[in-house]
């Protein structure tokens, strides 16, 4: 029996290209399938929920997770990511000096959240650094003509922003916290707000104008709510 998106909650974007909203803190996992390849974009909030979301993807794809880009480093993105052992990690350049070394404040920002301390403290301990840092464009090949563009467009959000850019028609961007549909952008101390206009410029400029934008938080927008967004942001934190 054939497996749909939809059969496992997911929302297909384009060939190939879906998301799933995780229950909790309404984030953002993208998945994007090529030959014989299956990149996820974001991990979830802890151990038991990134071997979920990899047991889906088998159940989808037929295959394993092969490719894993991580958007920033805050624990609903990351603390997933070492239940996918075995696949090649990606994330913005300096990403690997905190999933490394700052690993303290990344468990109680876990636990203040409402992440059990048992589970944080064992994702925390399982982290291991991403094996490949982006600090400009890196473009993936993942089979089929299928590619994927992983952009470091920060520091903005956080100190270590990566986008994920899946051409196509129509063309899909996942922001991660760059941008957020169902709240205000969240911008904690790690944030750079000077720069974070700047980062949807950037965003802006990779989807173009008829592109799917997948916030990190909320449903999926347009260049238009970017754009929106973006304005807001300059005017809150008065840059240009």
């Amino acid at each position: 029996m054939t497996v749909t998106w939809e059969d496992l909650g997911w929302e297909r974007l384009a060939e190939g290209v879906g998301r799933c909203r995780l229950p909790g803190w309404d984030c953002t996992v993208g998945l994007v399938l090529g030959v014989g390849t299956a990149l996820v974009v974001d991990a979830g909030s802890g151990l038991a929920e990134g071997a979920g979301l990899r047991a889906a993807v088998r159940r989808l794809a037929g295959r394993d997770v092969t490719h894993l880009a991580l958007t920033h480093p805050h624990f609903d993105h990351v603390l997933g990511a070492p239940a996918f052992a075995g696949a090649e990690v990606y994330g913005a350049v300096g990403l690997d000096v905190v999933l490394a070394h700052e690993r303290e404040p990344l468990r109680r920002d876990a636990v203040g959240h409402g992440v059990p301390a048992g589970e944080a403290e064992a994702a925390v301990r399982a982290l291991l650094p991403p094996a490949h840092l982006v600090s400009g464009e890196w473009t993936l090949d993942l089979g089929g003509g299928r590619q994927a563009l992983l952009a470091n467009v920060g520091p903005a959000h956080t100190a270590h922003d990566l986008a994920v850019l899946v051409p196509g028609s129509p063309e899909v961007v996942f922001c991660g916290d760059l941008v957020e549909e169902s709240g205000e952008p969240q911008a904690g101390p790690d944030a750079v707000p000077s720069r974070w206009p700047a980062a949807l410029d950037r965003l802006l400029a990779l989807g173009g104008e008829d592109a799917l934008y997948v916030p990190g938080h909320g449903a999926v927008v347009d260049a238009a709510f970017v754009r929106r967004q973006r304005d807001a942001l300059a005017a809150r934190f008065g840059v240009s």
